[in-house]
């Protein structure tokens, strides 16, 4: 289990001192709820972050708590109560716009205490935080994109930070000491991607909340709501395959369709909302589109786009294919990350087909072949691999990536009439990374009539995702990441299924030579896939043609034309759509070329588009509305009053730094040492190391003769009456000029 899901347990557990009234229902139990097996958040959800066990009541109805010692550490997460839920979901070619809007109270936490509250957003496919939004009693917190200088600049901005993603699709971030009874309004905004599968766009967003966050009584009201928009891009008519929320529709148009889904529930949804249409056509189709440069553009040049779908053409053959699966056996791949993609590669090989060949080569500081030839499909080989994959390796060693790629390449040098693929797995980064993109540029320019495609597949953020979306770039290929060992399985088989059902090779786009100037993003055009659209975008001087020829190679090695139709792109917000895939483009072209120039571009098209980079950082701006927050209405003990002190410098800080939101470049040193997979998440500091830190702060302002640390200690074996004692005795000090050592020892306490 997860640190974050230990927290979230403990919370849980926590959550039974809470009384609810005579004629109120017990909370439910976690065992009642679908999502008990993984206590990570399937929508977006807000979590009381509890340090001290004793500050948990209602605030509507106190109860008698047994008083609790100590503390939890690490601090417990109690899931806050939701009183309400709506979305609205943008979607646009294959992008996805979605805003959701939820309210929180804070129903677990006395009156006249605070605590801080962390709120978690689930995201789809490749999604991508645009927005946060938070409001709460006296104050709000919007946030904004600024550059890594602005960062370095700013004083005002807490450098420690905040915010951290949970396997790599669950944002989670901290708002500071919230109020008991509190109603939290939280407005999330994303991006993500729609899946293409078998003719049809796919979505899929996070909207399963667990029984236990529904609220405790019987007039509370649990209205859900989602509006949803779609938009093909082209003036074709789209069918409406499967949802599974009651949508009705509101609006249809050629090519765009609304809908609507409102209800008052008697428990909040346990589903994803999930919803799937189509665009009709048994054959290869696409368009193209132009858009002017936005009102003060960072770049002044017009913008283009063009896609091309594969269709539902059952008949279209995909090429035949030699493959070569190239796999990382380091040190840091023992266990589940292994295992797992060795079950996906297992299952890669069942779907060849007879006609294929394969070979398989392992790798740590030495390369392991299969086989040294390339190897037909048939039953008895695919077994003997399996054999050789479960008895013959041992994970274990560096990383070395250049010498299996040179001889996979050497492997596929006399390959004809198919597609030479090779799959990169690896979960590590290495020193001589530039190098291997040097050396696979060289060896494509002397390829046949089809070069090899390279794909790749990394695990983990300990690996470059860069130099491996470069590597994908530079072979035509395709790229695809897993962050927790989880879900390496399903997305390697999705990504091999993508790369390995080709129907039109060598892509070419005419007419783009005449222009004054263009930018082609990426520079090198990706083969179309059954399994995903083919985008290519960029920006261009010079007079668009009214249409543009798309040439390419069939898998019976014929010669393939569809011209496109150009049109402008009105009711498309086309640097919306394009902008995170342009973002990681460009940012791998920056990694390679070592570019300040082209990394100023990055970050500006950060800034202009909302969509964060590894140049932008995001912060909260704090907004205080003027409104006092409304006292306590019972006599708190002293020691509360106390309490309150050393929350004013957390209150006062007006702007809260978010951290980079990028998965960075790799770690040599991670990779080094053979660090697996998944430690790289961000921990909160533990509640012995503030201790620890507290204790040194407190120190330094009493006489050095006294021993802090040996007071703390003592004071864990104090009973209640003791602690209440010297908790008036810090505020009898305070009135002789000694605030702020009552307020050190408090803290330490």
């Amino acid at each position: 289990m997860s640190e974050f899901e230990t927290c979230v347990d403990y919370g849980l557990k926590l959550s039974k001192r809470i009384y609810y009234g005579k004629e109120l229902p017990p909370a439910p139990e976690p065992g009642m709820s679908k999502s008990s097996e993984s206590l990570l958040p399937n929508a977006v959800m807000v979590y009381a972050v509890v340090p001290e066990p004793e500050a948990v009541d209602n605030p509507d109805v106190p109860s008698y708590q047994p008083y609790v010692h100590g503390r939890c550490d690490p601090p417990a997460m109690m899931p806050l109560h939701m009183h309400g839920a709506a979305m609205e979901v943008e979607c646009c070619l294959d992008h996805a716009n979605v805003s959701f809007r939820g309210k929180w109270r804070l129903h677990c936490i006395k009156t006249g205490r605070k605590c801080d509250c962390r709120i978690a957003i689930p995201m789809g496919d490749q999604g991508s935080i645009l927005g946060l939004e938070v409001d709460i009693t006296g104050r709000s917190y919007h946030s904004q994109l600024i550059t890594a200088e602005e960062t370095k600049d700013n004083e005002k901005i807490n450098k420690g930070g905040d915010g951290n993603y949970l396997k790599g699709s669950i944002y989670t971030f901290k708002i500071p000491q919230v109020g008991g009874g509190t109603i939290i309004s939280v407005k999330a905004t994303w991006s993500q991607k729609l899946a293409y599968n078998e003719g049809q766009f796919c979505l899929n967003v996070p909207f399963s909340f667990p029984a236990f966050v529904n609220p405790i009584g019987k007039k509370i009201s649990k209205r859900e709501k989602i509006m949803l928009n779609v938009n093909s891009g082209f003036g074709n008519e789209i069918l409406c395959k499967s949802t599974n929320h009651a949508l009705k529709e509101l609006r249809r148009e050629v090519g765009k369709m609304g809908f609507l889904y409102e209800a008052e529930v008697p428990t909040w949804s346990s589903a994803d909302f999930n919803f799937s249409y189509s665009v009709p056509s048994k054959d290869l189709f696409g368009g193209v589109f132009l858009q002017s440069p936005l009102l003060r553009d960072f770049d002044d040049r017009q913008m283009f786009c063009f896609y091309l779908f594969p269709g539902n053409n059952q008949r279209r053959k995909a090429f035949r294919k030699d493959v070569i699966f190239i796999i990382d056996i380091s040190g840091s791949m023992n266990g589940a990350p292994f295992e797992n993609a060795k079950n996906a590669l297992i299952s890669s090989l069942s779907k060849l087909n007879s006609e294929d060949s394969f070979n398989v080569i392992a790798f740590n500081g030495e390369t392991y072949l299969f086989s040294s030839l390339l190897e037909p499909v048939t039953q008895g080989t695919i077994s003997k691999a399996t054999q050789w994959l479960s008895d013959n390796l041992t994970v274990g060693g560096d990383t070395n990536i250049l010498l299996p790629l040179k001889q996979a390449m050497k492997l596929l040098a006399e390959t004809t009439d198919s597609i030479p693929l090779i799959f990169l797995i690896t979960d590590g980064a290495v020193e001589d990374e530039r190098d291997i993109c040097n050396f696979v540029k060289e060896s494509l320019k002397s390829g046949g009539s089809i070069s090899p495609r390279l794909c790749t597949f990394g695990i983990g953020l300990y690996c470059n995702h860069y130099f491996l979306q470069m590597l994908a770039q530079i072979g035509r290929g395709y790229f695809d990441s897993a962050y927790d060992a989880d879900s390496v399985d399903f997305r390697m088989q999705r990504l091999f299924s993508t790369a390995s059902s080709v129907i039109l090779a060598n892509v070419t786009v005419g007419a783009l030579e005449h222009f004054d100037s263009l930018e082609l993003l990426p520079f090198r055009i990706p083969d179309l896939s059954c399994g995903s659209p083919l985008v290519v975008s960029g920006r261009y001087t010079g007079n668009f043609p009214d249409s543009v020829k798309i040439n390419g190679t069939l898998a019976d090695m014929s010669n393939f034309t569809i011209e496109l139709k150009t049109r402008k792109a009105k009711d498309v917000q086309l640097d919306k759509v394009l902008a995170r895939r342009q973002i990681d483009v460009l940012t791998a072209n920056v990694w390679m070329s070592e570019s300040k120039d082209l990394q100023q571009k990055v970050a500006e098209m950060s800034l202009q588009t909302g969509v964060p980079s590894e140049y932008t950082h995001m912060i909260l701006h704090k907004t205080d509305k003027g409104d006092k927050a409304p006292q306590p209405i019972l006599m708190q003990e002293v020691f509360n009053k106390i309490n309150s002190l050393r929350q004013v410098d957390s209150e006062s800080q007006n702007v809260i730094f978010l951290r980079n939101l990028g998965v960075g470049f790799g770690n040599l040193s991670a990779t080094a040492a053979n660090i697996p997979p998944g430690t790289e998440q961000i921990k909160s500091p533990e509640a012995t190391e503030l201790l620890v830190k507290a204790a040194s702060n407190c120190c330094s302002r009493l006489v050095d003769r006294c021993c802090c640390r040996c007071f703390i200690q003592a004071c864990t074996y104090m009973n209640g009456q003791c602690y209440i004692v010297l908790s008036q005795l810090c505020v009898a000090l305070a009135c002789f000029q000694c605030l702020n050592c009552c307020y050190e020892l408090c803290e330490c306490m």
